[in-house]
């Protein structure tokens, strides 16, 4: 292996290291509670490693949300795939759905995703992310359900943000509630149908 490659190897590792740190600490105690030595600590790295791979505690927020929406995206598309003894585009909707809430379940990820990162991003930079990944996914999926004849012909953008909006919601509801979020959601996809 060449010097070049391991310094690669070193420099990615690190930068997940961080990542990962940051994550955990975001996810237990909020952003504006987490500071840098503290990530810096829990990476196992130098003040100046976590420099040389993010401009701020801004940045390394961002990197932690781009990667919090990848891995949500990857669990809804797997959700939606999944049960194929129920085929068709509604019930990948409903399950990519059901996906979704699950993963939502975890208080960090709430946190990071739902409160944090619109207070520290701002909406436009959440919505850019999102649209690489859960929203992508869910535009897909809509607009599958759509072309198939499945789901009533409505704008295909409005239809998917109000959808991620109500998901959004419901991923809030306190967990004795979410059972009679699921049946809502469902029922309201159902109504779509054609």
């Amino acid at each position: 292996m060449s010097v070049r490659r391991r310094q690669e190897d070193r420099r990615a590792a690190t930068r997940r290291n961080l990542v990962a740190a940051a994550r955990n600490l975001f996810a237990q105690k909020g952003y504006a509670a987490t500071t840098t030595p503290e990530v810096v600590q829990a990476a196992g790295v130098t003040r100046g490693a976590l420099y040389h791979h993010f401009a701020d505690k801004a940045a390394l927020f961002s990197a932690v949300v781009e990667e919090e929406h990848a891995l949500l995206a990857l669990t809804i598309h797997q959700a939606a795939e999944a049960g194929e003894d129920e085929p068709g585009p509604v019930k990948s909707l409903i399950r990519g759905g059901e996906g979704f809430l699950a993963a939502m379940q975890e208080e960090g990820r709430r946190r990071i995703l739902i409160v944090d990162a619109p207070a520290v991003l701002g909406r436009a930079r959440v919505d850019e992310i999102d649209a690489r990944h859960g929203l992508h996914t869910l535009v897909e999926g809509v607009g599958t359900a759509i072309e198939a004849g499945a789901i009533k012909n409505l704008p295909l953008l409005p239809l998917a943000h109000l959808l991620s909006a109500m998901f959004d919601r419901a991923a809030l509801a306190p967990a004795e509630d979410l059972g009679a979020y699921r049946k809502t959601i469902k029922a309201l996809i159902r109504g779509l149908r054609t």
